[in-house]
């Protein structure tokens, strides 16, 4: 039985470093797309030499800008990947199986994590994600940050598991957490925490506990503690930024002007 085409889509900006290898393990699919956020580095001239048709947008937020990818696909069936991620050379005959007569609506795939200079232990918890699906039955969540692919219809698991590079080090894990945690006082879902200075005494260690501990991560050395480490503290920015906003709104004193402020 022959499986059904496939479209992989892919939301980029500046990714010159990891667009190739990501595009390339996805050169089996019948058509690739590529939404640029208005790269300024190779990204596009590289996607254009992989195959992949690619158009260009300004960035709409997260998700927005992944529902825009998906909505450009040419077939029914979609592959959505992130620029820093990869498949495994094994993925092609696993997805077109699951392809050749779906019984699902959508297939959660896991995902292997790079930390900082080596990868996430063989045992600790790999995140996973709706990847692959039927478009005309899913959407992205519209959130903020942390956006998923929600279907309509069941979800089965595919044995295929996505190699994800993400932040190179410290530096950039700790800019991202403060990026995404700012970005969360904007999601209307995340602004309604009951018991939000308890929450932002108390989580950061409980973040710290299931990241190190409940998922494994210890198993990864002193990599796994740092990664806990920022995993906690974006924990805390999310909580202290959203009791920030709320006493901005009104319950705070007010921020002296800049000019009748004294230098420290």
């Amino acid at each position: 039985m022959r499986a059904e085409p496939l479209s992989v889509v892919v939301t980029t900006f500046d990714n010159a470093d990891t667009i190739g290898a990501c595009l390339a393990s996805v050169a089996f699919a019948d058509d690739i797309v590529v939404l640029d956020s208005g790269s300024t580095d190779a990204t596009r001239e590289i996607a254009r030499r992989h195959g992949a048709r690619v158009e260009v947008q300004p960035f709409a937020g997260y998700s927005a800008q992944k529902q825009a990818a998906i909505d450009l696909a040419a077939h029914r069936w979609v592959l959505l990947l992130d620029s820093d991620e990869s498949l495994p050379a094994d993925a092609a005959p696993r997805l077109r199986a699951a392809l050749a007569a779906p019984r699902a609506a959508g297939f959660v795939l896991l995902r292997r994590e790079w930390v900082f200079w080596r990868w996430q232990a063989d045992r600790a918890r790999m995140n996973h994600y709706v990847r692959l699906f039927d478009r005309t039955r899913a959407r992205m969540s519209g959130h903020e940050v942390h956006e998923s692919v929600v279907v309509d219809g069941p979800v089965e698991r595919l044995d295929v598991v996505i190699d994800h590079y993400g932040e190179r080090d410290i530096e950039g894990r700790v800019d991202k957490a403060n990026r995404y945690s700012s970005l969360q006082v904007r999601d209307r879902d995340a602004r309604k925490p009951r018991l939000l200075r308890t929450r932002m005494v108390f989580y950061p260690a409980v973040a710290f506990a299931r990241y190190y501990f409940w998922r494994g991560h210890w198993r990864a050395g002193w990599a796994g503690f740092v990664a806990a480490r920022v995993h906690a503290f974006y924990a805390f920015l999310k909580y202290a930024k959203l009791y920030e906003s709320q006493r901005s709104g009104g319950e705070g004193e007010r921020r002296p002007p800049d000019a009748e402020r004294g230098d420290d």
